[in-house]
């Protein structure tokens, strides 16, 4: 049996990655509200709407690529130094070329920072989750996942009442990227005064003295986990963890330059106060998502989340619109139902993998998604031009997405009740 870490030290363990997904949340929520002051600054009478909303899809697809190479790399980093390091390094990398996104002069520069702070961003979440799942009891997982997913789409809510007070506008906009360097601090802190994962400790010490069975000293993490017998298990992970995220970034976030585009002129706040009104409903929604995993199963959770995710985005879009009087509680809605996956991932990936294992497999099962979100996202981009700019034609339609899910889960083994102390190699069996 692994000892366990102090009362105290558990606190400390969570508060630090609850803030880390905090400001990892303010990172993703950020260029949805300011995209179009900034390509309307740094495009001069170049900027047209239409080139704005394809600007957009250019900076979300940088973001997520980069999230995508994060979650890889420093997920396995994670699982070689150890978590807090990694998540250091991953709040470094986020803060640090956020704040350089104050200084840019071209869309170009401000392209490739994004990319870059999304190395940071895509490391943080398997290293928080891992920590987080591994210093705390089976028991307290759900809840403690539950807070893990509150705490991204908290970051956004953040963001989105800073910027309503503070609002944006193509003269006023570097401010937001300057405080975007501050959670540097907090990487420092993981860095040097965060207690490790003792799991993690326990198990690289077994292995050192040639005990156990350490997956990751036998192949490089990569060809672990895409070898038999975690093969299965990885892609298990990948299918499940991209239809959320692919549906979050080419259907739900075209609502915040649509408000924009819409109500932008008349009322400048409205963006702010939609993506407020989407972030509130998604923080309670991500908190859900754990509990409702427990209650009613994994896989039985995941199906029927995909069902209303993808009846509400398409109410959204087709049944509403800016400024009628019921778009905001619909995004309200649709945010909490679309965001009830971000608090049973957290829950989930960690049952799927080893502790040898578990941070580079997490960050892959989640990051992969990515991947296929970045080329999703390029590719609505593409055809919200080709829609001729019509944000309800796009959200609507890339909306779909979600009905996958229904499909996928099939795949899925159900992991309640799985002890992530236990050795194991190959996916839990279904029940």
């Amino acid at each position: 049996m692994t000892p366990a870490l102090s009362r105290p030290a558990r606190w400390g363990v969570l508060t630090t990655a609850i803030l880390a997904l905090l400001f990892d949340g303010v990172e993703l929520g950020l260029m949805p509200v300011a995209s179009l002051s900034v390509s309307k600054s740094l495009l001069g009478s170049a900027y047209t709407p239409t080139l704005g909303g394809d600007w957009f899809a250019r900076f979300t697809a940088a973001l997520m690529l980069g999230a995508a190479v994060g979650g890889i790399v420093l997920g396995g980093l994670g699982d070689r130094v150890g978590r807090t390091r990694a998540l250091g390094v991953s709040v470094l990398f986020y803060s640090v070329f956020a704040g350089l996104g104050a200084l840019v002069e071209t869309q170009g520069q401000m392209l490739l920072l994004r990319f870059l702070v999304g190395l940071g961003v895509g490391g943080v979440w398997p290293n928080a989750v891992a920590l987080a799942a591994e210093c705390w009891p089976d028991k307290s997982r759900p809840l403690v996942a539950g807070l893990m997913g509150a705490a991204l789409n908290g970051g956004i809510l953040l963001l989105s009442q800073v910027v309503r007070i503070w609002t944006l506008t193509p003269d006023s906009w570097r401010w937001l990227f300057q405080w975007g360097a501050l959670p540097a601090v907090l990487g420092l802190a993981a860095l040097t005064v965060v207690p490790e994962s003792p799991l993690w400790r326990n198990r690289r010490v077994t292995a050192s003295h040639g005990g156990g069975n350490d997956l990751s000293k036998r192949l490089p993490v990569f060809w672990t986990l895409f070898t038999p017998p975690l093969l299965q298990t990885t892609l298990v992970g990948i299918l499940i963890g991209s239809i959320p995220l692919v549906g979050a970034w080419s259907a739900s976030k075209w609502m915040i330059p649509w408000a924009d585009a819409v109500a932008g002129g008349a009322a400048p706040g409205y963006k702010a106060s939609a993506q407020g009104y989407w972030a509130l409903g998604a923080v309670l929604g991500s908190f859900c998502g754990a509990q409702i995993a427990q209650a009613l199963g994994r896989r039985r959770a995941y199906a029927w989340m995909s069902l209303a995710s993808a009846a509400l985005t398409g109410f959204l879009f087709v049944g509403t619109r800016p400024l009628a009087p019921g778009f905001l509680p619909t995004v309200f809605a649709q945010g909490f139902v679309a965001t009830l996956f971000f608090g049973w991932l957290p829950l989930y990936l960690p049952e799927l993998f080893p502790t040898e294992v578990r941070a580079a497999g997490s960050g892959i099962a989640y990051n992969v998604g990515r991947f296929v979100t970045a080329a999703g996202v390029l590719a609505a981009g593409g055809l919200f031009v080709a829609l001729g700019g019509s944000y309800p034609r796009i959200g609507a339609v890339c909306g779909l997405v979600y009905l996958l899910g229904v499909i996928a889960i099939r795949w899925a083994p159900d992991t309640t009740g799985t002890d992530l102390d236990a050795p194991r190699t190959s996916t839990p069996a279904n029940p």
